[in-house]
């Protein structure tokens, strides 16, 4: 086992898919000559060389299309949008290409495409550079979904997700990329799509969150052991496919459930969930579904205003506290 960044595990998983497999390549806004925006695509230029790492016009429509040509003919690109609020600019791509193609071909015709982007709420980056946009593509069918939270889970997910068949939009948060660190174990592994995993075990109520808000899920655990209440963190780490069946097991053993996520709350991921809860484990509830999700506003520029409509550790202890007692 090493200790590696979120950033450092997911070039890694770059890196080692791109050595493995030639016809991985990967291209996006300053991906190459910088490394990156965020740096994590930094020596991928130096020792795959230009053909294979490309830097591309401010054209996310262009990029994702790239993709698509690519991928159809046999390539396995794995592109870059720099924020997830861009994808409003390539949702045409995404929403009646990249997902049908392979649909409305009978299996013909393969979109290998990995579409990897991020999410950054809570660096005052204003309206247009803090989206948290895994709700459009949920709905959207024929595209998988990872959403990882750990480093041993992004490079687990990456790699899995560049040798997948199907086309992956693939979520990043840059407030992980180097404030989180993981063990990751130095041999080849991959991590496979629609298998949640427990961050931490607990018996009076389970908290489901993704990406960020699993760390501030654990967080709010440790305060709440305070209190004598034990709670269970679950992790979805794909969401499509969605591993209900352990988020219903966790609900069976705790019979209280909040379900978090940093994107708006209306219409979103947490209501999805939170369904899938009431079909499958309704008997099993002692409480009302709990959710936990950023206010309904574009993000604001000011840090103070942009804290206060996050999700933050002490509304899931408020909220733990009010189902719990």
């Amino acid at each position: 086992m090493r200790e590696l960044t979120y950033s450092e595990a997911i070039n890694e998983a770059m890196k080692e898919e791109m050595r493995r497999e030639p016809m991985v390549v990967t291209y996006g806004e300053d991906i190459a000559a910088i490394g990156g925006n965020f740096g994590v695509t930094k020596g991928l230029l130096d020792e795959f060389g230009a053909e294979r790492v490309k830097d591309t016009p401010i054209s996310e429509d262009a990029i994702v299309g790239l993709g698509l040509g690519a991928a159809m003919i046999g390539v396995r690109p794995v592109a870059e949008i720099m924020f997830s609020s861009f994808l409003g600019c390539c949702m045409e791509e995404i929403l009646n290409q990249v997902s049908a193609i392979r649909y409305m071909s009978g299996g013909q015709v393969k979109v290998p495409l990995v579409v990897r982007t991020v999410n950054s709420l809570g660096r005052s980056g204003a309206a247009q550079h803090s989206g948290r946009t895994e709700a459009w593509v949920m709905h959207t069918p024929g595209i998988k979904i990872a959403i990882p939270s750990t480093p041993y889970d992004a490079k687990g997910l990456l790699k899995t997700a560049v040798r997948s068949d199907d086309p992956t939009m693939f979520f990043e948060h840059a407030l992980l990329y180097y404030q989180v660190k993981g063990n990751v174990p130095d041999e080849e592994y991959t991590v496979p799509f629609g298998v949640a995993d427990v961050k931490r075990e607990g018996s009076d109520v389970t908290i489901v969150a993704y990406h960020m808000m699993v760390h501030k899920a654990l967080e709010a655990a440790e305060i709440l052991a305070e209190d004598g209440i034990d709670v269970e963190v679950v992790d979805p780490r794909t969401l499509v496919p969605l591993d209900v069946d352990t988020i219903v097991e966790s609900v069976k053993k705790t019979n209280r459930v909040i379900v978090a996520s940093e994107e708006c709350e209306r219409a979103g991921v947490c209501g999805e969930i939170a369904f899938r809860i009431i079909e499958e484990a309704f008997d099993y509830l002692d409480a009302p579904i709990t959710r936990v999700a950023a206010s309904n506003v574009p993000v604001p520029f000011s840090p103070p205003l942009e804290e206060q409509m996050m999700p933050k550790v002490d509304d899931l202890v408020e909220a733990a506290r009010r189902i719990v007692y």
